[in-house]
């Protein structure tokens, strides 16, 4: 299991560099297109996070991979946790550093799944009623699910709201697997 409290580190002094550099948004994407190119080839993850390989070879190949198409903060940030042996961090500090990006814009991640795509009026109502009600402004992410039959679920930081068909059904059935006992 990744360690989220490390990941939280990293990710808070890759932004504090970035955010000093005037790029934060930049080396956010360019972490992201790192590591989804990195997370995306079997054999490209198999070599990031072998411990047999050397590290002079990761730091060569991702050097000629990444270097002058990312800016320096984010290459290093790689670089460095291939020299201290925490590649398996980088999807955790990617998602950590996407957090502190919304924080920075006052802003939290809410995702809506749902069977269908919603149009954008059901969306904006939605939204618009979950910001009054909890007082925050959320980056919405739409995801179509078509094994929740019909509802929507929504997501928000540790909150979960499940007004799916699926999720009431399986609230029923543990309701009634709960009575049999």
């Amino acid at each position: 299991m990744v360690n989220e409290t490390l990941a939280r580190r990293y990710a808070t002094a890759i932004f504090s560099l970035a955010s000093d550099a005037g790029a934060g948004d930049r080396i956010g994407e360019n972490l992201q297109s790192m590591a989804a190119s990195i997370e995306g080839d079997a054999q490209a993850h198999q070599f990031f996070v072998a411990p047999v390989i050397a590290r002079d070879d990761k730091e060569r190949v991702l050097t000629a991979a990444f270097g002058g198409r990312v800016d320096e903060i984010a290459l290093h940030a790689v670089l460095l946790l291939v020299r201290k042996r925490r590649e398996a961090l980088l999807g955790a500090i990617v998602a950590e550093y996407r957090k502190l990006q919304l924080q920075a814009r006052g802003t939290e991640a809410l995702t809506l799944t749902s069977a269908r795509q919603l149009d954008f009026n059901e969306v904006r109502s939605m939204v618009e009623r979950l910001e009054r009600l909890y007082g925050k402004k959320y980056e919405v992410k739409q995801v179509v699910d078509p094994e929740l039959i019909g509802g929507v679920r929504i997501l928000m930081g540790d909150k979960r709201i499940d007004g799916t068909v699926s999720g009431r059904l399986e609230a029923l059935a543990r309701t009634l697997f709960a009575g049999q006992q």
